[in-house]
């Protein structure tokens, strides 16, 4: 009888044991690991790590393919079918898009008339752009709101005030008297600086500077009227010491939020709502953050994973 009931113990056990086995096989089997690409700034690698980590927690496999190049590369990537998706920028992409697209808002801008109704006027937000000009295939997320990475107008704090300056708005008038000097914000996912173009403003002429600390001496010395520094103030630290920066309510510089661009199929309904929910958390600062962080050695994957656990995603 003991030797029956060892038996029937050993049976159940059995049981156990291929039924843990066939659940841990199922779990393997994640299907097509879908790749994420990234090219060669830091920022955009970040974005990569985030939206890879974000994905592999709906139980997809996924890896991060870096150092794709320049925009015309990793697009080339994700036409091919080798990256799935990328992290972009909504003004720039738009601008890589259709170059001669209008939209510079990130919402469409409206009108009141006199019937007292707001109306939608012709001038499409930026994101509505991007998704008119996408190529058959490829969608975007939504664009995170709380990203802001536009470049910045700079003067001389006297320049601005001798002249009430406060907006780019304010020199428009002037555009044409004043030369321009154009400086990188390292480490961001933007285009060559010789291509920013401020709308309504066309300057006298424009002078490239390696850095921003190089920017802010020509316009101390007055070798230049005007500086472009392209992307948040906070990745060039000492960038606008004696300087004033200028307002951009009305958009001057294209809206530049944080999105994916993906490949239609290639995600499921769970996957794109992550990407969404991750649009819906970033932040300027936190790019800002997670970024110096890397640029103090933190490894990327780690800083991408903390942020997540953060949110909660």
């Amino acid at each position: 009888m003991l030797l029956a009931a060892w038996r029937r113990v050993l049976a159940r056990g059995l049981v156990v044991a291929a039924l843990t086995l066939a659940v841990s096989c199922g779990n393997d089997d994640q299907g097509p690991t879908i790749v994420v690409g990234a090219g060669n700034s830091m920022e955009s690698n970040l974005l990569a790590q985030i939206y890879s980590g974000a994905l592999s927690r709906t139980g997809v496999s996924t890896s991060v393919a870096p150092h794709l190049g320049n925009r015309t590369d990793y697009f080339a990537a994700l036409d091919a079918g080798t990256v799935a998706v990328l992290g972009e920028h909504t003004g720039e992409l738009l601008t890589f898009l259709d170059a001669n697209s209008k939209a510079r808002k990130p919402v469409a801008a409206t009108e009141v008339a006199a019937d007292g109704v707001n109306r939608q006027v012709p001038e499409p937000s930026v994101p509505d752009a991007v998704n008119r000009s996408l190529p058959e295939g490829l969608a975007v997320s939504d664009p995170a709101d709380g990203t802001d990475m536009r470049p910045r107008m700079l003067l001389t704090e006297a320049a601005a005030t001798r002249d009430r300056v406060r907006s780019i708005g304010d020199l428009t008038a002037r555009c044409a008297e004043l030369e321009v000097g154009v400086a990188p914000v390292p480490e961001v996912l933007r285009a060559p600086t010789a291509t920013l173009r401020v709308s309504g403003c066309g300057f006298a002429g424009t002078k490239l500077f390696p850095d921003a600390a190089a920017l802010r001496k020509a316009l101390l010395d007055g070798e230049v009227q005007a500086g472009i520094l392209g992307g948040p103030l906070a990745l060039a630290p000492g960038a606008t010491n004696g300087l004033t920066v200028l307002s951009d309510d009305d958009y001057a510089f294209r809206a530049e939020n944080v999105l994916a661009v993906y490949r239609k199929g290639d995600l499921g309904d769970r996957q794109i709502r992550k990407l969404n929910y991750v649009a819906g958390e970033l932040t300027t600062e936190d790019l800002v953050d997670m970024i110096g962080r890397i640029r103090d050695g933190a490894v990327p994957a780690e800083v991408a994973r903390d942020w997540l656990d953060a949110h909660a995603l």
